[in-house]
């Protein structure tokens, strides 16, 4: 029996897209978006008088879409392709994502004027149902319904934020594909230094600031602070807090897209790729999760920098299933180009109080914020599917009572990783072991589980069919 999942069964009525174009007639080019196993965003682009139609009935679109591989490649291993005839299923809108494109303003100037919000373009995001309208189990919001179930069954409700590393880059790769930081205008060179907190990095690029700020503003995305990262041209900005979490994710979907397109408008390229540079630091999602009742109190604040004993439980419950989860937090061969001691990516399933060497920290604050912070998981990683499986972790150990041990006191990097709770160290580990997890069928369901593996192998073995240039460089003259 495949469970269906009811948090995030919410579809948004027509009354609202009609209330959008009473209020934004001009707009007719608009993007539904649907957003696939891999993180990357899919659909169509519609007019106004179909985008009505989508919020009164939903659009039909191939069943197949859920199980494309990251290159958008069908994966028929999946048996989820001609056997059932490449049959339709029904995309509905997600409540409050439909907002104004302020990149796609139609004016001739490349999208780059983003102040004034466009009266031409517009996008939504969409779910995907059944045909009887029950919500698709491979749909990757709706796993992180199933998760949300659970806790919604105990009276709790997690509250989270995203925050997502990125690398700002010249477009233009070099003669031998490589590629390059972003250069500010005034200099004829990338930037090599690595000025981590530096301010001039973020002046440098202030019009894409600007930009990205005015967009956010324009689609509601409560984006915040930013900071110059620890390599030249990689950068973070920080999402706010919020008690909703499927909304933070959706958040945090839209950001992403919101990043890429106005750096493309500016000149630029922007990646979340984990590990674009061999020598600089990779990029990390940093998941911050508390815990309210249904009274809306923190269930983890406490005087204790350590926080309350269900606190501890949840981090316990992380710990326990990290490497079950790693083919999520780590999705690509790339991502585990990240996991480097002493590079701010953490390498054991260690724990701790202010203490950036762990793979779960509890940050200094007020005892009322009292949280903890998922540091394993890569900015490649599909936020609904990272989210839904460090929340897997924490209701396992809350469940359980699950002991963390001893926090780290000092450098987490020291403390070697052993046993069940060692975190897979490549692509092909992960993924057996994701697919062998009793943990993750039990939460994320049975058959996205076995969907999600052979997506992920076929990957692989399209993956390894390439010969790269390295193997010409070792084993050419030498083999």
């Amino acid at each position: 029996m495949i469970r269906r999942a009811k948090s995030s069964a919410h579809v948004a009525p027509k009354s609202e897209a009609e209330a959008f174009f009473a209020a934004n007639p001009g707009i007719d080019s608009i993007e539904m978006i649907y957003t696939d196993m891999g993180g990357v965003p899919r659909g169509k682009r519609l007019r106004q008088h179909e985008v009505l139609s989508v919020y009164e009935i939903g659009r039909y679109f191939p069943g197949s879409i859920t199980v494309v591989d990251i290159t958008g490649q069908d994966t028929v291993e999946t048996g989820l392709v001609w056997e059932d005839g490449d049959a339709d299923r029904s995309m509905k809108p997600i409540p409050g994502t439909l907002v104004k494109t302020p990149w796609g303003n139609g004016g001739g100037n490349g999208g780059s004027n983003v102040a004034d919000g466009s009266d031409y373009a517009a996008q939504f995001m969409v779910g995907f149902y059944e045909l009887d309208g029950q919500p698709h189990d491979l749909d990757p919001r709706n796993v992180l319904g199933l998760v949300l179930d659970r806790y919604a069954e105990q009276g709790l409700t997690p509250a989270l934020a995203v925050e997502l590393e990125f690398y700002l880059l010249s477009p233009k790769r070099g003669r031998d594909g490589s590629i390059r930081p972003a250069r500010p205008e005034y200099n004829k060179s990338a930037p090599s230094n690595v000025e981590v907190y530096g301010l001039r990095e973020l002046d440098d690029f202030r019009a894409f600031y600007d930009a990205l700020y005015a967009a956010c503003d324009v689609q509601g995305i409560p984006l915040e602070s930013a900071i110059s990262e620890f390599a030249p041209g990689q950068c973070e900005l920080t999402l706010r807090y919020k008690p909703d979490v499927l909304r933070a994710c959706d958040d945090a979907i839209m950001y992403k897209r919101i990043v890429k397109a106005v750096a493309q408008a500016h000149g630029l390229e922007a990646t979340f790729m984990a590990k674009p540079f061999e020598h600089q630091a990779g990029s990390g999602m940093h998941i911050h999760v508390s815990m309210n009742d249904e009274g809306g109190k923190n269930l983890f604040a406490s005087d204790d920098p350590e926080g309350t004993p269900m606190l501890r439980h949840a981090i316990g419950g992380m710990i326990a299933s990290v490497g079950d989860a790693f083919a999520i937090f780590a999705p690509h061969a790339n991502s585990y180009r990240r996991f480097k001691a002493n590079s701010y990516a953490p390498v054991a399933p260690t724990w701790g109080v202010n203490n950036r060497t762990v793979s779960f920290r509890i940050p200094a604050g007020p005892p009322s914020s009292r949280h903890v912070e998922h540091r394993a998981c890569g900015a490649d990683a599909n936020p609904y599917l990272a989210v839904a499986a460090v929340l897997t972790g924490m209701h396992h150990g809350i469940a359980n009572q699950i002991d963390p041990g001893a926090a780290v006191v000092g450098n987490g990097y020291d403390r070697d990783a052993s046993g069940d709770d060692k975190p897979p160290s490549n692509w092909f580990s992960a993924v057996d072991r994701f697919h062998g997890s009793a943990l993750m069928r039990d939460y994320l369901g049975e058959r996205f589980v076995d969907m999600f593996t052979i997506v992920k192998r076929t990957e692989q073995d399209r993956y390894f069919g390439h010969v790269p240039n390295i193997d010409y460089d070792w084993y050419l003259r030498n083999a």
